[in-house]
Parts: C-alpha cells; sequence; structure tokens
C-alpha cells in the first residue's frame, strides 16, 4: 500500500487502515506455540475430521438424493475439493501461521476481509462442533431407547421456543466440556486423543468395506431396484453438492501448521494424503451400502447400522454404531482444535481481545481461547436444535475457500519482499539516477567493481534489465509487445489484483443470473447476461495469465494456475447461491456484530495500525529540513495508517 501524501481526505486514509496487509516476520518458524506434529499426526487429524460423518451423510444421500449413483457423487465432489485443499497446501507450507483463511487473507487481501473471514470461520466452527454434539448425544442416547430425553423433557425442562431444541442437550454440553479440557492440556494430548478415535473408527470402516463386500448383491443396482441413477443426472449433480461438504475437515491441517515441525513438506503430504483416504473411503462405502440392500430401504440416520440388521447381523451393527461415535469424537476434537487457535491468530495481530492471545507458558496453548469458546459451543449445543445449527453450516466454509483461493493467485504474482522494491514503491530519493552508459560500473558478487566495455558484458547487462522488466507481477516478455502500453505502466500485480475482483464480481453475476434469472428474465436477457459475465470472466483470466509468477520449488505449488483457483472460486460462489434466504439473514446479522467488534476495538488496536503509526512518528521527527519542509520518507514495509 502506498504511503498517503498529506492532502489524501479521510475516506482515503480509513480505506488504506482497512486495505493494510500483514507483515510477516522474516523467521515464520519461531512461535510462541510448541511445534511436535509430524506428517503422520497432521494425516490423521485431517482423515479424522472428514471421515467423521460417513456414517450419516452416505445412507442421507443416497436414499434421498442420488441412489445408488451416490458413489459418483462423493467422486466428483473429490475432485472438486481438491482444489480448495491444493489452495490451503500451498499457503500453508508457505505461511506456517495458525489462522488458516484469515492469515492467508490478511496477508494478500487486506485486513477487513481478512477479519470478517476469521469472523465467519469462527462461527462456522462453533457451530460444527455444537452440531456434531448434539447428533453424537442424539446417536447414543437412541442405543438407550431415548433415555436420557426422556427423563430430561420430564423431570427438568422442555421449551417450544423456535430456534431453540425442545429441550436441554446436558449430555451434548457435557461432551464438549470434556474434550475442551482434554484441548487445554496441550496439542501432544489432543492429537493423541485424536488419533485413537481416528484410527478405531478407520478400522471400523475397514471392517465394513470387508464384510460389506462379502453381503454385496449386484441386484440391488439393477433396474429391479429402481437402476443405478433413478434420479439421473441431476440427481448425481445435486448428491455432489451435498457431498461436497463432507470434504471440509482438511483445514485443520492448515491450521495446525504453526505446530507443525516441518510445514513445508508435512503439510502437502497431509491434505493429499488425507483427502485421498477420505474420498476413498466414502466412495468404496457407499458401494457397499447400495450394494447390501435396497438403496429405497436405507434408514437416513442409521444407514450403515440399519444395514448389517437388516442382513441379520445385528452385532455387526453395533461394531457399527462404536466407529460411528468415535468418528464423530474425531470430528468434534477437530473443531474445537482448530477454533482456539484461529481466535489465537486474530487476537495476535490486535484485532480481538489480547485476553485470547496469551500462551500458556507450560502447555504452550492459547488457554483462554480454548476455554472461553469451548464454554460458548457447549451453550450452542445445549440449547439450540441440530436443525438450526446445521442451516448455519457450509456458508463460512465457502467463503474461506473463495478467500483463499483468491489468495493464492494475488500471492503468486507479488514479488518477494526485498525484490523488485525499487520499481514498485516510490523512490525516497528526490534526484534521478543518471542513466547507464558504456562505461557504468556495478558491484558483483565477488565485491569487485566491472567495467562494462565489452560486447557480452553489453548482453548480460540487458539481460539484466531484462529480468528486471519481466519481474514477478509484471507482464511476460512474449506478451509486452502486444500490451505493453497498455499495462506495462501499472505496479508488479496491481493488475492482477483488480482481475482478481472482477473474476469474483463477475463470478458472482453469472452464477446470480444462472440461479435466480431462469424464471424471472426474458430468454435473450438471460442469454446476454451470461454472455457478459462469462466474458468478463475469461478476460479476467486471461489477463492474470499474461502476468509472470512466482516458482519456488522449495515449497508445494497448486498447479495450472490461475485456473485451478479460478475453478475453485467458481464453484463456491454457485454453491454459496443455492444456500437459503434465512441462512444469508442470519450470517448478515453475524458478520454485522462482528463490524462492531472491528470498529469498536480492532481498528484501534491492530499491530499493523501500531506499526505504521511508529513509521509516521519517526518520519515526523527525522524528516523536517532547517526550514520546516520535509527532507525525507520513511515508510514501514510499506504500511501506513
Amino acid at each position: 500500500m502506498a504511503t498517503c501524501p498529506r492532502g489524501c481526505t479521510p475516506v482515503v486514509r480509513l480505506c488504506q487502515k482497512l486495505n493494510r496487509l500483514k507483515t510477516m516476520d522474516e523467521d515464520m518458524m519461531t512461535t510462541s506455540l510448541r511445534r511436535c506434529l509430524s506428517t503422520l499426526d497432521l494425516t490423521l487429524f485431517g482423515v479424522g475430521s472428514m471421515v467423521g460423518s460417513l456414517y450419516v451423510l452416505t445412507g442421507t444421500v443416497a436414499k434421498d438424493i442420488v441412489g445408488p449413483a451416490v458413489v459418483i457423487s462423493f467422486l466428483l465432489a473429490g475432485i472438486a475439493s481438491l482444489r480448495a485443499a491444493f489452495c490451503y497446501a500451498e499457503i500453508g507450507a508457505r505461511i506456517p501461521r495458525a489462522g488458516s483463511a484469515y492469515v492467508f487473507t490478511c496477508v494478500s487481501m487486506g485486513e477487513i476481509w481478512a477479519f470478517l473471514i476469521g469472523w465467519d470461520v469462527i462461527l462456522e466452527k462453533m457451530v460444527t462442533a455444537a452440531a456434531v454434539a448434539r447428533a453424537w448425544s442424539g446417536y447414543l442416547d437412541s442405543i438407550f431407547n431415548h433415555t436420557i430425553q426422556n427423563f430430561t423433557e420430564t423431570h427438568i425442562i422442555q421449551w417450544n421456543t423456535p430456534f431453540l431444541a425442545h429441550y436441554p442437550d446436558i449430555l451434548a454440553a457435557g461432551i464438549v466440556i470434556v474434550a475442551t479440557l482434554f484441548i487445554s492440556f496441550g496439542v501432544q494430548v489432543s492429537s493423541y486423543l485424536s488419533h485413537i478415535f481416528s484410527v478405531i473408527s478407520l478400522c471400523v470402516i475397514i471392517f465394513i468395506l470387508v464384510f460389506g463386500f462379502i453381503l454385496a448383491d449386484p441386484v440391488n443396482w439393477s433396474q429391479t431396484e429402481g437402476g443405478f441413477a433413478p434420479f439421473g443426472i441431476s440427481g448425481i449433480l445435486s448428491g455432489s453438492a451435498t457431498c461436497f461438504y463432507s470434504f471440509v475437515g482438511f483445514d485443520v491441517i492448515a491450521s495446525s501448521t504453526e505446530e507443525t515441525k516441518n510445514p513445508k513438506k508435512s503439510v502437502p503430504i497431509a491434505t493429499a494424503i488425507a483427502l485421498g483416504l477420505a474420498a476413498t473411503a466414502y466412495i468404496l462405502v457407499s458401494t457397499v451400502l447400495t450394494l447390501m440392500v435396497p438403496w429405497h430401504t436405507l434408514d437416513p440416520n442409521s444407514a450403515l447400522a440399519d444395514a448389517f440388521f437388516l442382513r441379520g447381523y445385528s452385532w455387526a451393527g453395533v461394531v457399527v454404531a462404536v466407529g460411528s461415535i468415535c468418528g464423530m469424537n474425531t470430528v468434534l476434537l477437530g473443531n474445537l482444535f482448530s477454533l482456539p487457535r484461529i481466535v489465537y491468530a486474530i487476537a495476535e495481530d490486535g484485532l480481538l481481545f489480547s485476553l485470547f492471545a496469551r500462551i500458556n507458558t507450560v502447555t504452550k496453548v492459547p488457554v483462554n481461547a480454548i476455554l472461553t469458546f469451548g464454554v460458548l459451543v457447549a451453550l450452542c449445543s445445549l440449547i439450540f436444535d441440530l436443525v438450526a445449527l446445521f442451516q448455519f453450516l457450509s456458508i463460512g466454509t465457502l467463503l474461506a475457500y473463495t478467500f483463499v483461493a483468491a489468495s493464492i493467485i494475488v500471492l503468486r504474482h507479488q514479488p518477494e519482499k526485498g525484490k523488485g522494491a525499487a520499481s514498485t514503491s516510490p523512490n525516497p530519493n528526490p534526484d534521478p539516477e543518471p542513466a547507464p552508459t558504456e562505461s557504468q560500473t556495478i558491484m558483483e558478487d565477488s565485491g569487485e567493481l566491472k567495467q562494462y566495455e565489452s560486447f557480452s558484458d553489453k548482453l548480460q547487462l540487458v539481460d539484466i534489465q531484462t529480468r528486471e522488466r519481466h519481474g514477478v507481477g509484471q507482464l511476460r516478455a512474449c506478451i509486452e509487445p502486444y500490451l505493453g502500453r497498455l499495462l506495462g505502466g501499472f505496479g508488479a500485480g496491481e493488475v492482477v489484483a483488480f482481475c482478481v475482483t472482477t473474476m469474483i464480481v463477475s463470478a458472482v453475476s453469472f452464477c446470480a443470473v444462472l440461479e435466480f434469472g431462469t424464471n424471472q428474465l426474458p430468454v435473450w436477457t438471460f442469454a446476454l447476461l451470461l454472455l457478459i459475465f462469462s466474458l468478463a470472466y475469461v478476460l479476467s483470466l486471461a489477463l492474470i495469465w499474461v502476468h509472470e509468477q512466482r516458482s519456488d520449488s522449495r515449497t508445494f505449488q497448486v498447479p495450472l494456475v490461475p485456473l485451478t483457483p479460478a475453478a475453485s472460486i467458481l464453484l463456491n460462489i454457485f454453491l454459496l447461491m443455492k444456500l437459503s434466504k434465512l441462512t444469508w439473514i442470519r450470517f448478515i446479522v453475524w458478520l454485522t456484530i462482528g463490524l462492531l467488534v472491528y470498529f469498536g476495538y480492532g481498528v484501534w488496536h491492530s499491530k499493523e495500525g501500531l506499526r505504521g503509526q511508529q513509521s509516521t512518528d519517526m518520519a515526523a521527527q527525522d524528516g523536517v529540513g532547517p526550514n520546516g519542509s520535509p527532507v525525507e520518507m520513511v515508510q514501514f514495509n510499506g504500511q501506513v495508517d
């Protein structure tokens, strides 16, 4: 962000405050947390967070939406999730800090957008943990014939209030409190507990596959039972949209990067293995389930256990029930583990109360954030209905995926610190430097001065100047003759940032017209708007492509940039348009509360803002000449309030 001159209006200065970027430390491996997680730890965290809903979601999608073709739906959903996982893996390996989507957005898009995404992810993690605790309680209570529910409604209290549960779920709140206490003991205790549940769940899944294939009957996919795809292509696509949310747990890996021993290596490997294992489990289990019993006879609430009961193996149903409990435990632990890390990252930057940024000296975890938000999650699971909780899900995840994908494009076209700064920052020296001549001398790596007099030396000088002109974020050399006059005058990455914004706006417009304009607009208007927005999207994508990207073989990089993140953005926005109006209204209310917190506290205590203020004070003290006019401008990391 450029320095705001003295004549800037308050609106311009406010915009600069809201869009200031986070300055990362030179050594990003230094942290107050304990780096002790390995690749295996991250993999089990990711797998456990993704396969927990396998025991319920598979039967629901198979019976109500797709039929046996749920296998294809999970395959398509896994491929779609792979694009978002690639984006998280690259930035997680490059920026090994807690906070996941919040930190990624903060270093690329700006402070206000990062805070809103972080605030959004906080809601999503709280709601997910509360919903899983509520489902865990209901599943366990159903095994004992709803004894706990009946006792609570009869002897304690029963409510008949909209959006609230019919009774306070004491069991759900209790399991959240117990899990929170375990997590507060340290990251190693959390990982060990999660690994135990993950291994048990994976063993049960293997049992389901082996025993299920023995009981498989191909007749259940035949036309006599309705066929393989009774709901057609539309059913498969609708099922894919629902199945997409079963893979959202991989972001717990990105939230754990600040506690990982070697994030550059572990994060991409763990993300790929976890997503691959989860997708394989979903595809194979859905295959077994729909081959064991006819798809239209499935019980959506406990499809796997009920399938074994229908085949006469009640003991196998008990084994599946144990796996289901363990699977939901891993999802609960994953969300309660990553939630305080996101809160800690926001508070560490000064945007939330500093109380949440304090690290316990013994356990090396943000205990205040863990306990505070653990209690809030327990309260949500105690009083809110499961349906009301699920209505809040998805919106936070999809928005986070969208901003992370956009961050990939922006960061890939940003030059590194200290490289190319001269071409992107204003020159503090008002005196222009003389143009290089044939006898110009430069300092070589050896420290000796060399005269550029020979023809080969002149070629070398031209090559150096060409590399500077075609650096990261600048036009490619092959494109410059055609677009150099139009786009050559912009700073590194400026055109890309504008095109990313244009691409998101055009994607939102395209999906909105596609979703809501089919029956509301005349055919020619509908077609024209789709054509205009699709052309804007493609043109933005093309302009991004003609700029040089950063290449770094030391860390994992998303393939086919900008195509991969752009496709992820379009898919996420399309799924966002599928959400109900009530979900959006509730989400806007939550964002409004977040904006009040940001403008009431965060914007005044932002560490980036304080750094910029210190830089301004230094300029005011050191940059005044004898006549009172400024002779030097001090700029701190390019960030000034």
